[in-house]
């Protein structure tokens, strides 16, 4: 299990923990994990409320415990104390929480699924869009539907070709052909119109 807590982070629960009573640790959770508002939080935890289905992560100056959901929800999470112009804030970054981490020699189409939903999808978000995998063709196409913001923005085919494909191409570079849009691709039985 791989959670970064930085030095910075430590410190600063450490200073808290002092202000709880003796065995307070910390917990670290996801709020609806594997879904698109999944949220990362901590919080205290007394030593009465440490579950036996908890797994216990030690760091210098405390343990963190986690439940077996948020578990696989927080792999590669990252705990910071950033301190700005602005103050000072925790921030915790967890790639993982909308979806859980697949593993390298899980069927392709489930790794590629991931990293469209983990590293493409939170780029468009900002454009309030979104691409959803319809399905990988024999020949090694990704078909993409778009969706959100997305659907008829006039800059759809240079986002698909030069965004995304070239950022799937290079992930995957020998069991991805390329990407296509899955309103050029409908045919035979699947047309809807």
């Amino acid at each position: 299990m791989n959670i970064t807590i930085s030095d910075a982070a430590q410190s600063h629960f450490r200073k808290l923990l002092d202000q709880q009573e003796e065995g307070t640790n910390i917990r670290i959770f996801v709020v609806n994990p594997g879904t698109p508002s999944a949220e990362c939080g901590v919080s205290y935890c007394p030593a009465n409320a440490v579950e036996a289905s908890d797994t216990e992560i030690k760091f210098k100056q405390f343990s963190a415990f986690i439940d077996d959901i948020s578990l696989p929800f927080l792999e590669d999470a990252e705990i910071d104390y950033v301190t700005d112009p602005m103050g000072s804030q925790l921030t915790l970054k967890a790639p993982n929480a909308k979806m859980r981490k697949v593993a390298d020699d899980a069927p392709f189409i489930d790794r590629l699924d991931y990293v469209i939903q983990t590293q493409v999808n939170p780029q468009l978000a900002s454009h309030g869009g979104r691409v959803t995998l319809v399905e990988l063709t024999d020949d090694g196409y990704a078909i993409l539907q778009f969706g959100g913001g997305c659907n008829g923005c006039s800059m759809v085919d240079v986002t698909l070709k030069e965004g995304i494909e070239k950022q799937l191409l290079a992930q995957f570079p020998n069991e991805l052909k390329g990407v296509k849009d899955a309103t050029e691709h409908q045919h035979g039985e699947h047309s809807y119109y």
